[in-house]
């Protein structure tokens, strides 16, 4: 099966250099991974300490974050390292200051995991929520590096669980521990002989909680949103705004909206504009007007949407109209925002937990997602007590980000 396996990576390679002479996305998943030895060597010399943290995107680094501050801390005298899988993770973090190296992950050949482990020569390996590349797992063990996975979700349908499975569980045996978000993974896993797990949570909670500590503020939301209730909708698709635009055609004149879509694509962006009939402004545009004298701000660039969930009344949280997988509910929930979001969640834990405590709602239409903004905007008692029970959630749920490194401290001084 490993040799099946190792040529399906070789195929699978030669297929996207293929594809990307068509993709701009994909040209960057090839194109970065070019450099990504010459990178290392520049800075990562063979004296270095170093811990290692793979992200399959930028969702998974989110999740990974409170670790890194923590390890850095924990083991100042080793440096960061790293990986992402995919482009939009890569293109957003790769100037991040927690880590020393960021690269992209070659794939998952053994020429590649030989080249790219011994370049980085890691203390420990740390893999979040999941992706489970065989030859650099395989390679980790065979080096006595011990590989933990952090955060992690298994499911029911994955290929683990399945009889013809044997090779990827031969996968998973080279982990030393598992840190899942939920029982579910830990029976999971238990069922097919793994009972090196813990039930830590997601570090996602451990992100979050700190925000509503910082600086907020941002002059220009507060301008904007004046006396008005201020529904901010975060990480939007284009199906996601399928789903608002008649409501913000119709909404009271007390309600404004702040639209953070999740790609900025300026075409897109003017296309979902002239379907709105209130007065729109895009953010890089706002010194030129005034604007609290508009209805709807768009915001066209990346970096503020953390800061932007404190001004909001209301969330809606994009992602889950479409297929692209539902976006951090967790940013507005710890401000204590009540959260609407769209029908597809399932793969998504917190979001379940969420829904059951009635501090999220989902719709499946426009005129769902009508009914409930309405309703929050009507009812401040059944807003107010919604927030309230968002902030809860997260305040309950912090403290994997402890478990996970008081787990490193005691095993690998």
């Amino acid at each position: 099966m490993h040799t099946i396996y190792n040529l399906l990576i070789q195929f699978a390679s030669f297929g996207l250099r293929i594809v990307a002479l068509f993709s701009n996305k994909m040209k960057l998943f090839v194109d970065g991974r070019k450099d990504v030895f010459e990178i290392l060597q520049q800075k990562i010399s063979l004296e270095d300490k170093t811990i290692w943290f793979h992200c399959a995107s930028l969702g998974e680094f989110e999740q990974g974050v409170p670790i890194m501050e923590a390890m850095k801390k924990l083991k100042p005298n080793h440096k960061i390292v790293v990986s992402f899988f995919s482009p939009s993770g890569f293109e957003n973090k790769k100037n991040t200051p927690l880590a020393d190296a960021v690269v992209y992950l070659p794939m998952d050949t053994q020429l590649n995991a030989k080249r790219f482990i011994e370049a980085i020569h890691p203390s420990i390996a740390l893999f979040v929520k999941y992706e489970f590349w065989p030859n650099y797992l395989f390679l980790l063990q065979k080096k006595n590096i011990p590989t933990l996975l952090v955060s992690g979700v298994f499911r029911e349908n994955q290929i683990f669980f399945k009889s013809y499975g044997g090779f990827m569980r031969n996968a998973l045996s080279t982990f030393k521990h598992f840190f899942v978000q939920e029982e579910n993974s830990e029976i999971l896993l238990k069922n097919i002989g793994f009972k090196n797990v813990t039930v830590s949570g997601d570090t996602r909670f451990d992100r979050v909680s700190h925000q509503i500590e910082m600086d907020n503020t941002l002059k220009f939301a507060e301008d904007f949103k004046g006396n008005s209730l201020c529904i901010v909708c975060g990480s939007t698709w284009p199906e996601d705004e399928v789903l608002l635009v008649n409501y913000i055609n119709t909404s009271p004149e007390n309600v404004k909206f702040i639209i953070a879509p999740h790609k900025i694509e300026a075409d897109k962006i003017e296309d979902f504009r002239r379907k709105i009939n209130k007065k729109s402004i895009l953010h890089s545009d706002k010194d030129e007007v005034n604007i609290s004298e508009y209805e709807v701000l768009i915001i066209d660039c990346i970096g503020l949407l953390g800061k932007l969930y404190s001004y909001a009344d209301i969330a809606f949280v994009g992602g889950a109209a479409g297929k692209t997988g539902l976006h951090n509910i967790l940013e507005p929930a710890t401000f204590g925002v009540p959260i609407v979001i769209g029908k597809n969640y399932d793969e998504f834990p917190e979001a379940i937990r969420l829904r059951d405590l009635a501090g999220l709602y989902s719709v499946t239409n426009s005129e769902e997602c009508s009914a409930i903004l309405n309703k929050f905007i009507t009812n401040a008692n059944f807003r107010n007590q919604t927030g309230m029970i968002c902030g809860h959630f997260v305040n309950k749920n912090t403290g994997a980000t402890q478990k996970v490194v008081d787990y490193i401290s005691v095993h690998f001084e």
